[in-house]
């Protein structure tokens, strides 16, 4: 793709919807939300019950746009050494030698994330927030794009560490992977029945790293009115102002919601962010990053419903598209 010029949003979404496709079933969403958060260099919560090919997809999106991949198994006895990686003694030079850990790649996947412990958990907050990590001193700059997949069993409750509320605020989305419905479960079992081995290596890379940071420059200069800026302030507002919630969306996810909101205006071809943007991606911006009360929580209360609440009590400005895009113009 880099032959024909920069490549645009647009291009970059198809391709990889078309590439994903020869192996994934369904799942346009979900590709839709990698895609964003590719084009916006954030990180992603992927949850999903075991077997619906979360880290399939992970690999997948890794190979068709030509990045390096690494996946981290988390278990209890993980240590942070295991994932930014150590200084080892070398006797026959007698110095020290850095191994570089599996987060020096472009996508790592931090596969159940929610069984490691706490403690290695947080070797993971510098990379996904500064994109660099620091070993005994020394500061060390990750390759760009850089990307964090991180998945969770919801089904799980022994064995399990809840994630902190830090580290749920760097994942610019969350992404729900259900099972599919019967007439593409039908159109996977033929895909597997004439070709067993159906997999990664069926696909190719359709996308260098070059168009795709080509992209998320492109996806930087979408137009942000103020009427859309009002708009978004009063989502978050609303989030924070909820009676079942504690704490609401921080500025962080903010900055996360308006570059989500332009991401997914220029994979749809446009130049300006439309209310609609927001409201599309309220669920996958807010959701993992709520802190419900007590008597919420207690109540059995979702905080998605809790989103969807907060979408409908905030008006959205009565502009049409064709007069945003005349206020972009002017």
């Amino acid at each position: 793709m880099s032959d024909e010029g920069p490549a645009d949003p647009a291009a970059v979404h198809e391709a990889i919807t078309t590439e994903i496709g020869r192996v994934i079933v369904g799942n346009e969403s979900i590709i839709e939300g990698l895609t964003i958060s590719l084009l916006t260099r954030g990180h992603l919560l992927l949850e999903g019950i075991p077997g619906v090919a979360k880290t399939t997809l992970a690999n997948l999106v890794a190979e068709v746009c030509g990045l390096s991949y690494r996946r981290i198994q988390m278990t209890p006895d993980v240590l942070p050494a295991d994932i930014t990686g150590t200084h080892i003694y070398r006797e026959s030079t007698g110095e020290f030698e850095l191994r570089r850990g599996p987060i020096f790649a472009n996508v790592v996947v931090a596969d159940e994330i929610n069984r490691a412990t706490p403690k290695t958990q947080s070797a993971l907050l510098e990379a996904m927030q500064e994109r660099q990590v620091t070993l005994e001193g020394e500061t060390l700059a990750l390759p760009a794009p850089f990307m964090v997949i991180a998945t969770q069993n919801p089904l799980e409750e022994e064995g399990v560490y809840s994630l902190p509320i830090a580290q749920r605020d760097r994942f610019q989305l969350k992404l729900v992977m259900g099972t599919p419905a019967r007439e593409l479960e039908r159109e996977l079992l033929k895909r597997f029945q004439g070709d067993p081995d159906l997999g990664v290596e069926l696909v190719g890379r359709v996308i260098d790293p070059a168009d795709l940071l080509a992209a998320q420059a492109i996806v930087a200069d979408v137009h942000v009115s103020d009427v859309i800026t009002e708009y978004l302030l009063d989502l978050v507002a609303a989030s924070r102002s909820h009676p079942d919630v504690n704490h609401g969306v921080s500025p962080r996810a903010a900055i996360a919601y308006q570059d989500v909101a332009k991401a997914k205006a220029a994979i749809e071809g446009r130049s300006y962010v439309l209310p609609d943007d927001l409201r599309s991606l309220a669920v996958e911006v807010m959701e993992h990053r709520l802190v419900l009360s007590a008597d919420a929580e207690l109540s059995g209360v979702s905080p998605t419903d809790i989103v969807f609440d907060v979408v409908d009590s905030v008006e959205p400005p009565g502009a049409s598209a064709a007069e945003v895009a005349e206020l972009v113009e002017d």
